[in-house]
C-alpha cells in the first residue's frame, strides 16, 4: 500500500506516515524511534486541537470506541498503537512540557497541551475582555461552561488554574475564595 493521506470521519487529515505499518511499532534504532515519536507527538497535538480533546489515557490505545481511535488505529493497514508504545510517547510529551500527568502522581493519563498554558492564559484574558467581564468575579464553572460556547468550553480545571496563575503573575487576575468554591477576578492590564 502506498503512503497516502486520509481524512477521518471527524474531518481530520491524517498524514501519509499514518499509513506506514512501522509507524505503529516501536523502532529498535533510537534515531528512528526519536523521529517517529516527534511525528506521533505532532499528530496527537494537532488531533487534540481538531477535536478539542484534553485527556489521553494509555487505555485509549486498546479501546476501539475511544475519542482517540481515529489516530491510534489504522484499520486500512490493520495496525494499532500498543499501550506500551503510547505510554512511552506520553512520557516524551510530559518531558517536553507538552502535557502533564493528570491526575498527578500516576503515569497512565495525561492532560495534553495542544495550547500551552501561556497561550490559554491569553485566550482566557481575551475572552474576559471581549465578554465585558473585567473587574467581575467569575466562578470556574462560568468559564468552563459559559452560556455561549467559547474556546474555553470544557477546559479542564487544572489547565484553567495554570492559565489563571500566569495571569496572576502579570497582575491581570486574582483568585478569590467564594461561597461555593473558587472564583477569579480579572483585572485590566496595568499600563
Amino acid at each position: 500500500m502506498a503512503l497516502t493521506t486520509h481524512t477521518t470521519p471527524s474531518g481530520f487529515l491524517l498524514p501519509s506516515i499514518h499509513s506506514a505499518p512501522p509507524f505503529f511499532t516501536e523502532q529498535p534504532n533510537p534515531t528512528t524511534q526519536s523521529i517517529a515519536t516527534e511525528q506521533w507527538i505532532r499528530l496527537i497535538l494537532t488531533y487534540a486541537r481538531h477535536r478539542k480533546l484534553f485527556i489521553l489515557r494509555v487505555e485509549d490505545a486498546e479501546a476501539a470506541e475511544s475519542d482517540w481511535a481515529e489516530i491510534l488505529r489504522n484499520e486500512r493497514i490493520n495496525r494499532k498503537m500498543t499501550p506500551g508504545h503510547l505510554c512511552n510517547i506520553m512520557v516524551a510529551m510530559a518531558d517536553k512540557n507538552l502535557a502533564i500527568y493528570e491526575p498527578p502522581k500516576q503515569k497512565r493519563s495525561i492532560l495534553v497541551y495542544w495550547r500551552l498554558p501561556e497561550e490559554w492564559a491569553e485566550v482566557l484574558y481575551e475572552w474576559v475582555v471581549d465578554s465585558g467581564q473585567l473587574n467581575t468575579i467569575m466562578t470556574f464553572y462560568e468559564i468552563t461552561d459559559p452560556l455561549v460556547e467559547s474556546a474555553l468550553t470544557n477546559i479542564p480545571v487544572p489547565l484553567l488554574r495554570k492559565a489563571i496563575g500566569i495571569l496572576g503573575k502579570t497582575g491581570r487576575a486574582q483568585m478569590i475564595a467564594i461561597a461555593d468554591g473558587e472564583g477569579v477576578r480579572f483585572l485590566a492590564k496595568s499600563k
